[in-house]
């Protein structure tokens, strides 16, 4: 196995000295370490009586990390569909879409954390967060050159581009500064006036350079002509495009150009008496010396490698890409300053060595957690050791959560009563998105096997909305062929449940009128079917049965339904059968299931007919 690089940090353990022999024992996360009875021949003094809990650094424990850990999973999970489903062309624009999602929710991420870090009032915890988002900070900018580099593998001329865009996104403080002096009262006179301007031109955007220079112009009437060719000289730089028709050749002669006149400007010290112009003109010509005196503003070796080759070679090629950053980092940082390890991985990406970047990134989980992971993962490939196996996962603390959420994703389902021994491990664990998943397959298979209930109970454990409305659906169906509800006691104990979705909410509102119907309580029975459809609840496909339903109501010897809710059935019928005829005008001959339909509109109108002439005569003879 490889060495470690870097030694183990170490942990100074009070009132333990070396004399003294330690026991300990391990934790999920942390070790007990305590003084044990044995002392070495010669040794003198009593044991300590105090037991030391040493834990490892707690920042995976975060609720704003443990967010970013969940999120980046979904990503990865869905990467994994990818990976097979697409031809080879077309996989690097989903990669670098994908690459782009990681680094969303990370930022996402760091932004949440620098909030919590400002709003806190303790100065440790505050400290805390300071220390995570610069770690975060640091991970989104390898990632996102690595992005460039290797995932989108950006070719000669877009390559800057993409450098230049990486740099501005992670050195934004020029935009603060700029805001600052903007909204000062003279802004041409800000003491980072000239600081926000020379920022600008070090990050290529010369649009905001030249913006800001028109206020020096108009505050100096008389240097208007030299500001008007710096203008100038900015507006004709020419920049690639790569959706363009213009070759990359014709790109690099338009430069060279370019490059020259203003070379000839400097020659001519064009700008010689405005020391301020003369520097831009020094930077933009692409003279090192000028971009060396001006390391506060570009703060990095790698701000000054882009700059460089922005005004220097912008069409510089990958692989030519290692000699330039090696100079740059030789010739930025102090010849007695040693790289730090951030520099060493992005110089690392530069040199296009990927093997060396996942080194240099490898901050090493120790190999107890190592090998715990390998032989639990062993585990999980047996048909009944795997629930051995999260047990283990449960005690690596810091990759087994995302271990054994993959992990849960293979295990066969083979029965219910394995499933719901799944089911279980990731309930205890608040596993959500793993708890849906499981009950989305067993209520599908379910389906399949025709076991409506058993489908519906799964759906909604799972929570899943339109599932639920689909079996409700089958329920209904079932019922139409039927004439009775299976699996009564499941939808007559629904509760809360049936407010999932609409559907399942007719299901049981449904089940409930016949039950009032059953128990002979026919004016609650006759309300809750007329409400089912005037609030939309039913489907209008369910509205015949309904309808029928009513048929024995409106039968009865005592008046059911009162004369507005027998003018509410007319309107539903009616409705119903307009909507019906409009169906059926495009055939060409009524069917055996038009005559029933037809007979049963009939006899539904009739019984309607008479119910409202007994309903009006028993509302006016109680009026009277």
């Amino acid at each position: 196995m490889e060495e470690v690089d870097v030694e183990p940090a170490v942990t100074n353990i009070p009132a333990a000295s070396d004399a003294k022999h330690l026991g300990f024992a391990w934790g999920p996360g942390d070790i007990l370490v305590y003084e044990t009875l044995y002392k070495a021949s010669g040794a003198q003094g009593s044991g300590c009586s105090f037991i030391h809990e040493v834990r490892k650094d707690e920042d995976i424990y975060s609720p704003n990390l443990r967010k970013l850990f969940n999120e980046s999973h979904h990503i990865f999970v869905g990467l994994q569909t990818i990976r097979e489903d697409l031809p080879s062309k077309n996989k690097k624009p989903q990669f670098v879409s994908i690459s782009k999602n990681y680094r969303s929710v990370i930022r996402a991420c760091m932004e949440e954390l620098q909030q919590v870090a400002v709003s806190t009032k303790d100065a440790e915890v505050a400290t805390q967060y300071g220390n995570q988002v610069s770690i975060l900070l640091a991970i989104e900018l390898i990632w996102n050159l690595c992005e460039v580099l290797f995932i989108d593998a950006a070719p000669a001329g877009s390559l800057l581009l993409h450098l230049l865009d990486w740099v501005r996104l992670h050195k934004a403080d020029v935009d603060e500064k700029a805001t600052e002096v903007l909204q000062s009262e003279s802004p041409a006179e800000h003491h980072d006036y000239w600081d926000v301007v020379v920022s600008y031109v070090l990050q290529g955007r010369l649009e905001e350079a030249r913006q800001m220079l028109v206020k020096q112009a108009t505050l100096h009437p008389a240097a208007r002509n030299m500001y008007k060719l710096m203008d100038n000289l900015l507006s004709k730089m020419p920049f690639y495009n790569p959706g363009g028709t213009q070759t990359l050749t014709e790109f690099d002669v338009k430069w060279r150009h370019w490059h020259g006149e203003v070379n000839r400007c400097l020659q001519d010290n064009s700008f010689a008496s405005n020391k301020h112009l003369d520097i831009i003109c020094k930077i933009i010509v692409g003279d090192e010396d000028t971009l060396l005196e001006h390391k506060e503003l570009l703060s990095t070796w790698y701000h000054f490698l882009v700059t460089r080759l922005l005004f220097s070679h912008p069409t510089v090629k990958p692989t030519e890409l290692h000699y330039y950053a090696q100079s740059c980092m030789t010739m930025f940082l102090d010849a007695r300053s040693v790289p730090e390890p951030l520099d060493n991985i992005l110089l690392a990406a530069f040199e296009f060595d990927i093997h060396q970047v996942i080194k240099e990134c490898s901050f090493g989980s120790n190999l107890r957690e190592f090998l715990l992971l390998e032989y639990a993962s062993g585990l999980f490939t047996h048909h009944s050791l795997w629930q051995l196996a999260v047990d283990y996962f449960d005690h690596c603390p810091e990759f087994g959560r995302v271990y054994l959420e993959l992990q849960i994703e293979h295990i066969p389902l083979d029965t219910e009563r394995k499933a719901l021994k799944v089911l279980r491990i990731c309930e205890q664990r608040q596993m959500s998105e793993q708890v849906r998943s499981i009950c989305k397959i067993m209520a599908m298979r379910a389906l399949r096997n025709n076991r409506l209930g058993s489908a519906l109970s799964w759906s909604i454990r799972a929570k899943d909305a339109a599932f639920a409305t689909l079996i409700s659906e089958r329920f209904l169906q079932d019922y139409c062929t039927r004439g009775t509800f299976s699996d009564l006691d499941l939808i007559d104990n629904l509760g809360p449940a049936m407010l999932l979705s609409d559907r399942l909410t007719f299901l049981g509102k449904y089940r409930e009128f016949h039950k009032l119907y059953g128990e002979k309580r026919f004016s609650e029975a006759a309300k809750l079917l007329l409400s089912l459809m005037t609030a939309k609840i039913a489907p209008r496909s369910f509205w015949m049965t309904l309808l029928t339903d009513a048929l024995p109501l409106l039968e009865q010897k005592e008046v059911i339904f009162s004369a507005d809710q027998t003018h509410e059935l007319m309107f539903c019928l009616e409705e119903l059968t307009s909507s019906l005829s409009h169906s059926a005008a495009g055939t060409d001959k009524p069917t055996q299931d038009d005559d029933i339909e037809q007979t049963k509109v009939e006899l539904l109108r009739l019984a309607l007919a008479r119910n409202l002439a007994m309903a009006i005569i028993k509302e006016g003879t109680i009026d009277a």
